[in-house]
């Protein structure tokens, strides 16, 4: 799996890197840097992503990624991906103190939002599913994924754009006292291998107009000819 960017979009703070948090940069085991989603950009350096394998075992306490210790109840994850042909697993999966799986995106021929509040809402057969989308058709895809009050809307490419209802409670609460894992769950013996690109300017462009606007934004901007 190949990765340029990973961020949670949130209406009142800054964006969260998760690959600066989970510390990408230092090439842990089991990931390497390669080319990213463009190779050429004018006026600055091409796209650096990361490649994960197998053997990669990543994460931190959610803490590290909401200091603050509160996850927001609405909120956007924004990543630019290159699954392996084929495959479906998970990106990344939040727990609580319990080893209880509150939060993932699993991506591939099918990608899934998994999220269970503090009151189990909601069951796992109304998790959102994606059926028409297709991540894992090896090639590059820019995806937002955005958690707005009772439903969850999933943008691909700046196209594709699917809205499932999200049954979970009012005010649905996520605990920030356990771990973030990336690139599988817990009892997965399989590990997503993908490329992950880094686009940071990109978002905090995103970020300032979330602000801004004080909604969730979450297309993504065109730039060096390449439309969404």
């Amino acid at each position: 799996m190949e990765k340029c960017c990973l961020f949670f979009l949130l209406p009142s703070a800054e964006p969260v890197d998760v690959l600066k948090v989970l510390d990408f940069q230092s090439s842990p085991e089991g990931v390497r840097k390669t080319t990213g989603f463009c190779t050429v950009r004018r006026g600055s350096k091409p796209d650096i992503a990361y490649r994960v394998g197998k053997r990669a075992q990543i994460s931190a306490p959610t803490k590290q990624l909401f200091p603050g210790g509160v996850f927001p109840e609405d909120f956007s994850i924004l990543f630019t991906i290159k699954p392996k042909t084929g495959l479906q697993s998970f990106l990344l999966s939040v727990y609580n103190q319990q080893g209880i799986q509150q939060l993932g995106v699993e991506v591939g021929r099918a990608p899934v939002f998994l999220y269970e509040d503090q009151h189990g809402k909601p069951a796992h057969e109304e998790y959102p599913l994606f059926r028409s989308i297709n991540l894992a058709d090896g090639k590059w895809h820019r995806v937002a994924i955005s958690v707005e009050k009772k439903s969850v809307t999933i943008i691909v490419d700046c196209k594709k754009k699917l809205t499932r209802p999200l049954a979970r409670s009012d005010q649905a609460v996520i605990n920030t006292e356990g771990i973030t894992v990336f690139g599988t769950r817990i009892l997965d013996e399989e590990v997503f291998e993908v490329r992950l690109c880094r686009m940071v300017e990109q978002v905090r462009h995103q970020w300032k107009t979330l602000k801004k606007k004080k909604k969730v934004n979450i297309v993504p901007k065109k730039h060096n000819g390449l439309s969404g």
